[in-house]
């Protein structure tokens, strides 16, 4: 079943028109840590006797408040989560598989596209999708490999082809290297993400010039970033795009003043959707563009105190706060002529 976008809810200009839509939603979400209990090589912090004394009953918890979130993204035109849903910061696949087949999440039957990453903390991407929705016809993980540190170990790259309604797209899902040791010198690593990214987006629109590609996740850096603009090369304005540039869906909402998290006072918007050109096309017969939005409700938020506002966390630094994570989640709606 698809839903319909009321005349009221189209890009349709004037009163009285009565185009409807088919209408899809795809969405990514930084799911702060989702580890297992059990102690790994990379993981004492989160398990019970580590530092956050991770029990099994946070383990739950953890898990229940993140399927609450996904379940409502997108529900205002699109019920039961994202057709689409890229993720990351989880520790492995089973804790996917719990997340998907938890009360919340199992009706609407996510399958789940997931490799070990090289990531020195052990946390990898992964990519949940609707089969009612979303057909997957390829997949493969990508490594970013720095030439002048062979050690530099962070996430892989997730690239996922299928069909949505038929129509062939293409989803990239990344986790780009943190901030950690300051902006400016952790820089470099974000570049060198940046250029794989775009060295994935190029080889795909060599095969297929107009081929419709989404690339989405927490780049640890904002719209305006270099390495978005740069390295990446997808502008924040949609009216001053240049031939072969990519379109960052999030740039406007970041302009205004909105983000994915906060720190130290200010809002930064890290976590990235972005795609190609062909998305903009103005006949709307095949899948176009709609809008981009940041979950941000009320129950997200850090409710009294000097983060007021701010996301509500699970840890913050060692002690539980039974929140969900410390970045909101991000969508889009996808809308095509019915």
């Amino acid at each position: 079943m698809w839903f319909i976008l009321k005349p009221q809810q189209t890009l349709a200009q004037g009163k009285g028109n009565k185009e409807q839509y088919k209408v899809s939603c795809i969405g990514f979400y930084n799911l702060e840590n989702l580890f297992d209990t059990i102690p790994g090589e990379n993981d004492t912090e989160f398990t019970p006797n580590g530092r956050n004394k991770f029990t099994s009953e946070r383990y739950w918890h953890k898990i229940n408040h993140m399927s609450e979130v996904i379940s409502q993204i997108g529900s205002e035109i699109f019920p039961g989560g994202p057709a689409i849903l890229g993720i990351c910061e989880v520790e492995n696949r089973s804790v996917v598989e719990d997340l998907v087949n938890s009360p919340k999440l199992k009706p609407s039957g996510y399958q789940i596209v997931h490799y070990e990453s090289h990531d020195h903390r052990g946390i990898d991407v992964g990519l949940l999708y609707r089969p009612e929705f979303f057909k997957v016809t390829s997949h493969r993980s990508v490594p970013l490999r720095i030439k002048d540190n062979p050690n530099f170990k962070t996430r892989d790259q997730l690239v996922v082809s299928g069909l949505l309604d038929g129509e062939p797209i293409h989803i990239i899902v990344d986790h780009w290297p943190s901030r950690r040791g300051g902006e400016k010198r952790s820089l470099p690593y974000r570049m060198a993400a940046a250029k794989l990214t775009r060295s994935l987006v190029d080889s795909i629109l060599a095969t297929d010039p107009n081929a419709k590609i989404i690339v989405m996740g927490d780049l640890n850096d904002d719209p305006d970033s270099k390495s978005v603009i740069k390295g990446l090369g997808a502008n924040p304005y949609r009216n001053k795009l240049k031939p072969g540039e990519l379109f960052n869906a999030m740039g406007s909402l970041y302009h205004e003043g909105i983000g994915t998290l906060a720190y130290r006072d200010s809002w930064n918007l890290f976590d990235n959707i972005i795609i190609t050109q062909s998305f903009l096309n103005t006949d709307k017969t095949t899948w176009t563009f709609y809008k981009a939005k940041v979950f941000n409700k009320p129950f997200l938020q850090q409710k009294s105190g000097r983060f007021a506002g701010y996301p509500w966390r699970t840890y913050v630094g060692g002690n539980f706060m039974g929140g969900y994570s410390d970045h909101f989640p991000v969508y889009m709606f996808l809308i095509k002529k019915k």
